[in-house]
């Protein structure tokens, strides 16, 4: 397992650093597009948001392709297409090409997230897989710590007279491609075809995933489309939809939450200062995802997430204008926000297998991340209608139902074999 890891996990976390970045960056440009190209705040929220409308397109059918054909050369495909559309929202001058811009993004990353889950599934036992998908999704805070100070520098670049913001976006896709060809060399399918690890530890990595396999089958696990309808993947998918919604819409307003606090900050202190919460997040995110399986537990580790992320942005709306005690309720919220993941994508896979499991990690992503549309754009739209409580209200509220989604799903025991239960 050790060698695994160190072959898989740091690449695939760089991946999702790049990918992370190229999604969200868009956040710390948002005060600089609007006001060189006339956008409202709705305006700005809908764009923003438009992305994930695009992205549900292609989520089933790329985490089937993952399961069935190659997850190395579906991989690439999305990181190449997506580091030259990324580059190309550089070049937008209206709303509408704004808008098309972000859609084109998130059908060209379509199925990155889900693919890595459904493909870690083929390398990792049960008991293993909520610390490998912290370990990969902590990219997510890390990448807005690196994104800040980045974008931040590269906003002041003015060449050939255009924006910083239009060279932030330029540059900031161009990793993805290179790193998407040198995936199709790097990442191995499956454990049967890695000549990386030696045999008799080949032998025992695919006996111990198609034992877990056959206990799976022996309960019954649900074919491919009868996952659809489960109540299990029916009550993650509202969570997830919920997390979504708090997780893009506090990213991609944090930076402007930020500087309604401060007191006239230049926008490249304002950004930097807005990595303060990730930063936070991170070494959490990691904590919760070991912890998850050092206990089997999964539920109570999600909700409780979703209940801190939801509480300190209640607590914020009564600490008046002071940035110390916002920036340590908005990390609390981070800590929250993405601890939650680690322990919600070890779920899926706890009760179903194979298709039927890529398929139900492909639905709750598809659908759930729907809410990273509904975030941005309801927040946005309720700051110009309401101002900046009746965004953060909706925010809190859905990290509380999503909270009570996830406590209502069933809990599975998909380890017999192991002499435990899964929570």
């Amino acid at each position: 397992m050790r060698r695994i890891n160190l072959r898989l996990l740091p690449f695939l976390f760089l991946l999702y650093i790049v990918a992370f970045l190229d999604r969200s960056n868009i956040g710390y440009a948002g005060k600089p597009i609007s006001d060189e190209l006339g956008f409202s705040k709705e305006v700005f929220g809908f764009g923003a948001g438009i992305f994930f409308i695009g992205y549900v397109l292609l989520e089933i059918p790329g985490t089937i392709l993952v399961e069935l054909w190659s997850a190395r050369k579906w991989i690439a495909r999305i990181m190449i297409s997506w580091g030259l559309i990324a580059g190309l929202t550089g070049l937008v001058h209206t709303a509408r090409q704004f808008y098309w811009a972000r859609f084109l993004l998130g059908v060209a990353e379509a199925g990155f997230l889900p693919g890595v889950i459904v493909y870690l599934t083929h390398w990792y036992r049960s008991a293993d897989r909520a610390k490998a998908i912290a370990l990969f999704m902590s990219a997510i805070p890390l990448s807005q710590v690196i994104g800040a100070p980045l974008s931040a520098e590269l906003m002041k670049l003015h060449w050939l007279g255009w924006s910083g913001w239009r060279w932030m976006l330029i540059l900031e896709g161009a990793p993805a491609i290179l790193l998407g060809m040198v995936t199709i060399f790097y990442l191995t399918d499956r454990p049967q075809h890695a000549k990386w690890l030696p045999q008799a530890e080949r032998d025992w990595i695919v006996g111990e995933l198609e034992a877990e396999k056959r206990v799976k089958s022996a309960a019954g696990s649900p074919g491919m489309w009868r996952a659809l309808g489960e109540r299990n993947v029916l009550l993650l998918t509202l969570a997830y939809f919920c997390g979504a919604t708090l997780q893009y819409g506090l990213i991609l307003w944090l930076p402007q939450m930020i500087g309604d606090l401060s007191k006239g900050w230049s926008i490249q202190k304002i950004t930097i200062i807005s990595a303060i919460p990730y930063l936070a997040a991170w070494p959490a995110m990691l904590a919760i995802g070991w912890h998850s399986d050092r206990t089997r537990e999964r539920r109570v580790h999600t909700a409780v997430c979703m209940i801190v992320s939801g509480a300190a942005l209640l607590v914020a709306q009564f600490t008046g204008k002071s940035m110390v005690l916002g920036l340590i309720l908005f990390s609390n919220a981070a800590m929250g926000i993405n601890g939650r993941l680690a322990a919600f994508w070890a779920m899926p896979s706890s009760f179903l297998s194979g298709t039927a499991a890529a398929t139900a990690i492909g639905l709750i992503n598809c659908i759930g991340n729907t809410g990273g549309f509904a975030g941005p754009y309801i927040v946005g739209f309720l700051h110009k209608h309401t101002g900046y409580v009746g965004g953060v209200a909706f925010l809190i509220g859905s990290a509380f139902v999503g909270a009570a989604a996830v406590l209502m799903v069933r809990k599975t025991d998909d380890r017999k074999s192991e002499g435990v239960t899964l929570g």
